[in-house]
């Protein structure tokens, strides 16, 4: 089965072993509006056994890296029921800076917010530990790194032992770089029909940055997912793709594709 190249950035990380090449998404566990998803404007969310049962799916398939945020909805908190003795065998990803109230977001970067959201995700998934955290970036994704206390509040945390790897979800190219030199990780859009960061990418390589990827299938409107899987998972410096589903075929069919 395939595995990414470990970064540099994640060689010590007591987990590191667990970051597959494919990570599954679970805003689809906690949230069903405001998401570009088809069927964005209401799916039915999952019941406990049926999130059960897709963690088991993908610990099946060599899945391995979970990828929540708080503004993802409930989902924190239905992964933190389920997980049980799995929580062990998970690469555990979370997010701070982003809040949705179930209509839109809002953004807070405060010493003080970001404090609260890692003491809330950890209660929220049951565990004392997360395994990477990264700063779910507005638009404004320079300014936040370099003008909020986000950044700095992250390092106290991993300073304390409550979190391992620090990174930032970015959607600019200047927040790309940005968080390369600033932190160990970066989550970027990437797929065939959408390049614009891939400099971010070619740059976290030679950096030994860890690298995740989202958007890999265009948000599910992919008319060709294989191929535009094995595009992003072929890309020099690609650590992760997280994808999210809740249909169990098509996490089968995603991971035949890469790994």
């Amino acid at each position: 089965m395939a595995k990414p190249v470990i970064p540099a950035a994640l060689i010590g990380h007591p987990r590191a072993c667990l970051v597959s090449k494919l990570g599954l998404g679970t805003v689809k566990f906690g949230r069903n509006t405001g998401v570009k998803y088809p069927g964005g404007g209401g799916y039915a969310l999952p019941t406990d056994d049926t999130i059960s049962s897709l963690l088991d799916l993908a610990l099946d398939l060599g899945i391995t890296l979970l990828d929540t945020a708080p503004a993802y909805g409930v989902a924190e908190e239905r992964l933190g029921q389920v997980l049980g003795a799995r929580r062990n065998r998970f690469f555990l990803m979370t997010k701070t800076g982003e809040e949705f109230d179930g209509t839109q977001s809002r953004y807070d970067f405060t010493a003080a917010h970001t404090r609260t959201s890692i003491e809330r995700s950890l209660k929220r998934l049951q565990t004392d530990y997360l395994d990477a955290v990264l700063v779910h970036a507005n638009r404004d994704d320079v300014n936040v790194m370099t003008e909020t206390d986000v950044l700095p509040t992250l390092q106290r945390l991993q300073a304390e032992g409550k979190l391992g790897l620090i990174g930032v979800s970015t959607y600019t190219v200047p927040g790309g770089l940005a968080a390369l030199d600033l932190t160990a990780a970066v989550m970027v859009a990437h797929n065939r029909d959408y390049q614009d960061e891939a400099a971010v990418i070619a740059a976290a390589h030679t950096a030994g940055r860890a690298v995740f990827i989202k958007k890999a299938l265009s948000s599910g409107h992919s008319a060709d997912p294989a191929a535009d899987l094995r595009f992003v998972a072929e890309t020099p410096g690609v650590t992760s793709i997280i994808i999210g589903s809740l249909n169990p075929d098509n996490i089968r069919a995603n991971a035949a594709a890469i790994f």
